[in-house]
């Protein structure tokens, strides 16, 4: 089940990314509207999306991820991975989240401004295969990421903006 407030919208142009992900194959933005999504800096809302799921809901993840899409996943306590994605952007703004395998090369933009929280993923494929697999794997992202945000954003909400 989605969450009511999280809905698709457009890239927004401060998370369309330059080289490789500027031709990206798949590109799809979930918004969270919230008037105090800048409570939280963007490391800390990838971190309380992914990090703070479930455990049953994080082993699904990540076999997803590994098993299902071959990404190659770093270490989940380090500081510089978000649950095993390596973190290699972080600012005031947005922090970028990037994963590869043989079959693709996926990039999370999570971007916060003044009107909400906006979760941006680009896809790029290296195998003529990887279009079947992504096709499979695409209508789980399509719930999983609103889902996720926008508990999140509930659990956020409910502990005053500090992350449990």
């Amino acid at each position: 089940m989605t969450h009511p407030r999280v809905r698709r919208v457009e890239v927004p142009q401060a998370a369309r990314p330059a080289g490789e992900f500027a031709t990206a194959d798949y590109a799809s933005a979930f918004e969270l509207p919230s008037r105090q999504a800048r409570s939280l800096p963007p490391e800390q809302w990838a971190r309380a999306t992914f990090e703070d799921a479930p455990p049953a809901v994080r082993w699904i993840l990540l076999r997803g991820w590994t098993l299902g899409l071959g990404l190659r996943m770093g270490p989940r306590q380090s500081p510089g991975y978000v649950l095993g994605w390596a973190l290699t952007e972080s600012g005031s703004a947005s922090v970028t989240l990037d994963a590869r395998s043989p079959l693709i090369a996926a990039r999370n933009v999570v971007v916060v401004d003044e009107s909400g929280v906006v979760w941006v993923t680009f896809v790029r494929y290296h195998r003529r295969l990887a279009r079947l697999v992504w096709a499979a794997a695409a209508p789980v992202h399509h719930l999983a990421v609103p889902w996720l945000l926008g508990r999140a954003g509930r659990n956020r909400t409910a502990s005053g903006g500090a992350r449990s």
